[in-house]
C-alpha cells in the first residue's frame, strides 16, 4: 500500500509533510486529501510558504529542524487539536433537557436556567422569566446530566448557571433579589472559573 492509499483510507490527525518529495510534491499532495487533516510542512525552500498557508497549513517548518523548532510546532498542532474537538464536543452538548413535574414531561431549555435548588430529594429549576418547576430528583443525577463547562455545584443544595452569574458578594451569587450561598467543600470549582475569567 503507498502512503497515498493509506492516507485516503484511514483518519489522519496531523501530518508533516515535506514538500520537496519524488513523483509528486507536499503542496500537490495535501491537495488531493479529502477530509484534509492538519498540516505542517517542512521544507529547505522559503519560496513555497504563500502556497503551504493557503491550504490552511498550521505551520512551516524550514530545514534543517531543530528541536525547539519541532516542539513548538507540535505544541501549536496540539492547542489547535484540542480547540477543534472542544468546539466539536461544545456543538454536540443538547440544549435542553425534560423533567417530569405534576404529572406533565416539561423541556427546560439550560440557558434559561439560573440556578437549582435542591432539598430531600426534590428539586426547584429557577427560570429566567418564568415561575420555578419544581421535579422529583436528586442533586447528583441532575449534576451528571448537566453540561460541566455550564453548570458548577457551588454548595450541597445549589447548582447554578456560570452564564447567568453578574454578581458575587461575600460568598453569596446574587440573583436579583435572591442569593445563593457558596460552601467551603463546593467553592474551589467556582474558584478556578471566576479565575479563568478575570480581567486585572
Amino acid at each position: 500500500m503507498t502512503a497515498l492509499e493509506f492516507l485516503n483510507n484511514h483518519q489522519i490527525d496531523l501530518m508533516f509533510v515535506d514538500i520537496q518529495m519524488p513523483d509528486l510534491n507536499g503542496i500537490e499532495l495535501v491537495k488531493t486529501l479529502s477530509p484534509r487533516p492538519d498540516i505542517i510542512f517542512t521544507t529547505a525552500y522559503s519560496d513555497y510558504a504563500i502556497d503551504g498557508f493557503k491550504l490552511d497549513a498550521l505551520d512551516y517548518i524550514l530545514k534543517p529542524i531543530d528541536y525547539s523548532t519541532f516542539l513548538k510546532a507540535a505544541n501549536k498542532a496540539l492547542s489547535h487539536f484540542k480547540q477543534k474537538h472542544s468546539e466539536e464536543k461544545l456543538n454536540s452538548t443538547p440544549n435542553h433537557i425534560f423533567i417530569k413535574s405534576e404529572y406533565k414531561i416539561i423541556r427546560i431549555e439550560l440557558d434559561k436556567i439560573l440556578f437549582i435548588e435542591g432539598n430531600r430529594g426534590y428539586l426547584r429549576f429557577f427560570l429566567e422569566n418564568a415561575k420555578p418547576v419544581m421535579t422529583l430528583l436528586s442533586m447528583k443525577k441532575i449534576e451528571e446530566k448537566l453540561p460541566s463547562s455550564g453548570f458548577i455545584r457551588v454548595h450541597r443544595s445549589y447548582i447554578v448557571n456560570v452564564e447567568k452569574i453578574t454578581m458575587i458578594e461575600r460568598s453569596r451569587i446574587v440573583f436579583d433579589e435572591m442569593r445563593i450561598p457558596v460552601s467551603e467543600q463546593y467553592k474551589e470549582k467556582l474558584q478556578r472559573y471566576i479565575d479563568d475569567n478575570f480581567v486585572i
